[in-house]
């Protein structure tokens, strides 16, 4: 094949839908494509991989190629993707891969299963070393979807569709955001892939090195805004799951320039969803040093499995963690979120705030019974009085469980210090596989 043939060919599948995604995606004529000459059958294969930069961090992604067979998965793309999950993982690099695919080549049978196998091998060793990001822009069902799931996000167009399911059932965008599996849904192609450069713009390269700062910039602070957006840089809330979890958000921000993560409770108590959607943020967040903040007013949580995980996931994490109780810690929320459980570095708490062992009522009737002995309509009032008077972030801080007392205009400054202090931070752990938790 002459040099001529090669570059019409070549020119002739650039103008694709994998190529279009990741010229986008990329910065400028920064993309370099590994293996760009595979064969599938006949044709090119089914994917084009490769490294570039993001905003000048380098990255390494992979498109399906819905135009060439459909970007049907096949021994070439495996081969392709195992290649670049292992570049990654020399080099310490994130993993972004755009999921478009009809299925699969069911004729290339077991070899084809190996190939996957291998793929989400890889995946897995490089979970926790660098960040992994699954942008679903079509179809993504069966072994596909399992791939894309292995990432640490996954994102979602409101067209596309992602399960274990080769029929499709239950693999809408909607369906997804609502049971966990997709922390992002974008109304279309380009606006995912804009999405996808700002989040990478939150996440170190890898497990040894820190997320790229930014310049400083002073909170929104307007009237009538959640205690976050009046906190953190302005414009640099990222928010992540919302559909997933009512009683809690995270977040991606910036304080003072640098990345942090961001969980704030709504109040009442936690559901089991909104434990899990935490829990595995956090867990994000430990491994790769990305500092956790918690906005604490919670009441506990709604069973005794979904406490398990996220105490588990806040007490193994050894990144810097701040606390701020901001309304409600009561018992084993507060054990969990801001307390010993939770092995917080610093814990902070708005003057009004309430800290308690158990719901202020009983903790009314257990500590003060005789205050207690009044009409039933009346005993709420009771209780609140009681617990405003013993039950105080004051009484807390007398007792070390809390490390000062802030107004709300004062927290930014607390908390930037608490972070200069502690970016040193170092926690030798015992030697282990992981938790079984």
């Amino acid at each position: 094949m002459s040099i001529e043939q090669i570059n019409a060919a070549r020119a002739e599948i650039a103008a694709t839908a994998a190529y279009q995604t990741l010229g986008a995606f990329f910065d400028a004529d920064s993309f370099c494509e590994i293996d760009a000459f595979a064969k599938s059958g006949e044709g090119f294969a089914e994917a084009v991989a490769g490294w570039g930069t993001v905003e000048g961090l380098p990255v390494y992604a992979f498109a399906q190629n819905s135009d060439i067979n459909g970007g049907a998965l096949s021994k070439a793309q495996a081969a392709k993707l195992k290649k670049l999950y292992s570049l990654a993982l020399k080099t310490g690099a994130p993993v972004v891969g755009f999921y478009d695919s009809r299925g699969g080549y069911l004729s290339q049978g077991s070899e084809l299963l190996g190939g996957f196998g291998e793929v989400l091998r890889l995946s897995a060793k490089i979970s926790g070393v660098v960040p992994q990001i699954s942008v679903i822009l079509g179809n993504c069902l069966g072994t596909n979807a399992l791939a894309a799931a292995n990432a640490d996000f996954v994102i979602m167009t409101k067209d596309a569709q992602l399960s274990l399911d080769v029929t499709g059932e239950n693999a809408s965008a909607e369906y997804n955001a609502k049971n966990g599996s997709a922390c992002l849904v974008c109304e279309d192609r380009e606006k995912a892939v804009v999405q996808t450069r700002e989040l990478l713009c939150y996440l170190p390269a890898n497990n040894l090195t820190s997320a790229p700062a930014a310049e400083e910039e002073y909170p929104d602070g307007e009237n009538g805004r959640c205690i976050v957006s009046k906190i953190v840089d302005g414009g640099s809330k990222l928010r992540l799951g919302d559909s997933f979890g009512d009683s809690a958000r995270i977040r991606l921000a910036r304080l003072g320039g640098q990345a942090v993560g961001v969980v704030r409770t709504l109040g009442g108590k936690l559901d089991d969803s909104s434990a899990a959607k935490a829990a595995k943020f956090v867990r994000f967040c430990d491994a790769f040093s990305i500092p956790v903040i918690t906005f604490a007013d919670c009441e506990g949580f709604e069973s005794l499995a979904g406490a398990a995980k996220l105490t588990s996931a806040y007490a193994e994490a050894t990144t810097v963690k701040l606390a701020v109780v901001t309304g409600r810690a009561i018992g084993s929320a507060y054990i969990a979120l801001a307390g010993t459980g939770a092995n917080a570095d610093a814990v902070y708490a708005f003057p009004d705030a309430v800290i308690s062992p158990v719901n202020v009522e009983a903790a009314a009737f257990i500590m003060a019974p005789d205050k207690m002995k009044v009409p039933v309509d009346e005993q709420k009032k009771a209780a609140e009085d009681f617990a405003a008077e013993n039950l105080s972030a004051f009484n807390a801080a007398q007792s070390g469980f809390v490390d000062g007392i802030v107004e709300e205009a004062q927290l930014r400054g607390a908390l930037l210090s608490a972070l200069e202090m502690l970016a040193g931070k170092r926690v030798p752990t015992v030697a282990k596989k992981h938790t079984t938790v």
